[in-house]
């Protein structure tokens, strides 16, 4: 339980580092698919960000994508100007997040994640993301996630 409550104080410290005040919710049971966090939460599942880690061009890419949406790699991979983009597997995840899958947060990492986030995320006032464990979330705004993560939004399929 101690390496639970460690990742997500460090998605908190994160979070509060970028001027948001941390939110962090702790689920009833894990919620690794946005299906699953949304019946918990009570909301679309195109309000979940899916936070998926891909290996683009050999290091991390982080997308931020609607639980409703489909990523078109090949588009992704364009917009970038990458030669290579594929799934990340669980090592990879863990070793460029300090986080598994399912859990993965936006924030909190051993380093900053080249970040991705999908504008279908912009249509939904509140948007939820993981918060470091699969049985946490916390509540954003569009605006916010892109602070927080730097990312550049980008229509992802």
């Amino acid at each position: 339980m101690a390496e639970v409550n460690e990742r997500n104080s460090l998605v908190a410290a994160a979070v509060a580092a970028a001027g948001i005040e941390p939110a962090i919710q702790i689920l009833p049971a894990d919620a690794k698919t946005a299906a699953a966090a949304a019946a918990q939460l009570g909301c679309e599942v195109g309000a979940i960000a899916n936070s998926l880690v891909f290996e683009c061009d050999g290091a991390p890419l982080l997308v931020m994508a609607s639980g409703a949406a489909r990523i078109d790699t090949g588009v992704v991979a364009d917009h970038l100007g990458a030669s290579a983009l594929r799934k990340a597997d669980p090592k990879f995840v863990r070793s460029a997040t300090g986080q598994v899958i399912g859990g993965v947060a936006p924030t909190g990492h051993p380093a900053p994640l080249r970040t991705v986030v999908d504008q279908t995320l912009a249509s939904y006032p509140v948007i939820w993301t993981a918060a470091g464990t699969a049985d946490s979330v916390m509540p954003l705004t569009y605006e916010q996630l892109l602070t927080l993560t730097g990312g550049v939004a980008l229509a992802v399929r």
